[in-house]
């Protein structure tokens, strides 16, 4: 069996500075070889690894076969979504950890092989063919995230009539104001959503549920069910003295105000963000890395990723992970915050640092940080981003009757995605999703859910 085939990317020393995509994506050439690799298992694996249920040996083998709108038109009875899963989706955790192949070698790659099919489709104009039948019925979609846009395509090719309402100017949630161009460029994204609009989706921006209008006015104008998709938003703090400094940023303000707002090239966009000569960002998540890597392309000098565990223990991509070091990151690792130091005007100057140690595994298996007293070091810093992790968006649960949500503000739900509130169901970080592949296989979970609560209305 031949060897997994490596995409190519962009020079590290190149790649840093700017925003064009790292990964270059297969050749046909290359796509045909991988594809050859499957096994084509009578009880494929990898498909219980992924959250969207995409038939992955079919479409591997019209790829092997050299027919790539084939292997597309499989993916997208599942997958609404293709060329952004295959971009940002953790597979090496999912579908490709199950690929018997990886028993005795490398997995197939599964994620590159359906950026390859989404991204050929694109090229060659490929449109989508589905016999959808109009039932009539209005449902909506609050957000424009992963879970809402799985959703609402599944929906949409049910044939219901789905109206999207979405808080900011445009569409794509965290997909486009929370990844950076280099890992997910907006045309892309932007190619995706309008094959969700020849659905007959309809999309209204601007617009923010719970103030501008609230769930009884859509209920009211007959929309029959709700799926809730509104994110998580509200930043996490380390809870030290300092944090409100100026130039701390947490990964949330300063992701969004470089990807959806341009800060980058202030005046030219309205919106500035300083520009940090010697970064420092704390946390090891794939939204970490993003602040890394985006601090250096818009000009940092030194950029230093502080993470309170080792890198064995980072949720963050490998991939990730590899290509921020290659990129000129240094990581500091089993070090947290203590104290943000400030200069004369209140802008931070400098980080207080505790090294932190690993105790022994508890019961689940974790290591626990502790602090190594009297380990305490200074980092120089002019910029500080706080990449902690984000908690729900607290707005539509509080204006809205009858939403009960955890200790953490995720809303409740049932087996069938549905909340406290009957008729409005949920999912993504709001409903506590964590990835951009869960909140997808969460609203198309939903989505089934919401047909059979809708039709049990109707009979």
């Amino acid at each position: 069996m031949s060897q997994r085939i490596k995409m190519a990317e962009r020079e590290p020393n190149i790649r840093n500075k700017d925003f064009e995509e790292v990964n270059l994506g297969y050749s046909d050439e290359q796509a045909l070889s991988e594809a050859k690799r499957c096994l084509n298992c009578k009880k494929p694996m990898c498909v219980t690894g992924c959250p969207v249920e995409v038939p992955i040996p079919a479409f591997i083998h019209e790829l092997a076969n050299n027919n790539p709108a084939e292997a597309i038109k499989i993916i997208k009875t599942k997958s609404n979504l293709p060329a952004v899963c295959g971009r940002v989706c953790p597979q090496e955790k999912q579908c490709e950890s199950k690929c018997i192949l990886g028993i005795k070698q490398e997995p197939v790659a599964i994620g590159n092989l359906e950026r390859y099919a989404a991204d050929w489709a694109a090229k060659n104009a490929k449109e989508d063919n589905f016999d959808i039948k109009p039932n009539g019925i209005k449902v909506a979609v609050i957000g424009s995230g992963p879970a809402g846009l799985t959703c609402a395509g599944d929906l949409a090719k049910m044939g219901y009539d789905v109206t999207i309402f979405e808080s900011l100017h445009d569409s794509g949630g965290v997909l486009r104001y929370g990844i950076p161009e280099f890992r997910l460029p907006v045309a892309v994204l932007d190619k995706e959503v309008d094959s969700l609009k020849k659905l007959g989706i309809k999309f209204v921006f601007n617009y923010l549920i719970g103030r501008t209008k609230t769930v009884e006015d859509l209920l009211a104008e007959g929309f029959k069910a709700i799926f809730v998709g509104t994110g998580a938003g509200l930043p996490t703090f380390p809870g030290v003295e300092g944090e409100n400094l100026n130039n701390i940023y947490s990964a949330n303000e300063f992701l969004v105000r470089i990807n959806l707002m341009n800060a980058f090239q202030f005046p030219e966009y309205d919106t500035p963000v300083h520009k940090g000569k010697n970064v420092v960002v704390i946390g090891g998540g794939n939204t970490a890395m993003d602040s890394v890597r985006t601090a250096k392309r818009i000009g940092a000098e030194s950029v230093k990723l502080l993470y309170r565990r080792t890198q064995n223990e980072m949720p963050a991509r490998l991939e990730e992970r590899k290509h921020a070091l290659e990129e000129g990151i240094e990581f500091i690792e089993l070090t947290a915050p203590k104290k943000f130091i400030a200069d004369e005007k209140g802008f931070v100057k400098a980080v207080e640092c505790v090294k932190m140690q690993l105790t022994e595994p508890d019961a689940s298996g974790r290591r626990k940080p502790v602090e190594i007293e009297g380990s305490n070091f200074i980092i120089e810093t002019d910029l500080v981003v706080l990449a902690l992790g984000l908690n729900p968006n607290p707005i539509l649960p509080s204006l809205t009757k009858g939403l009960q949500t955890d200790k953490k503000g995720h809303l409740i739900v049932d087996e069938n995605f549905m909340t406290t509130r009957e008729g409005i169901f949920a999912g993504g970080d709001i409903a506590g999703g964590s990835t951009v592949i869960q909140a997808m296989g969460m609203g198309k979970q939903a989505a089934k859910h919401i047909d059979v609560y809708v039709k049990g209305l109707h009979l």
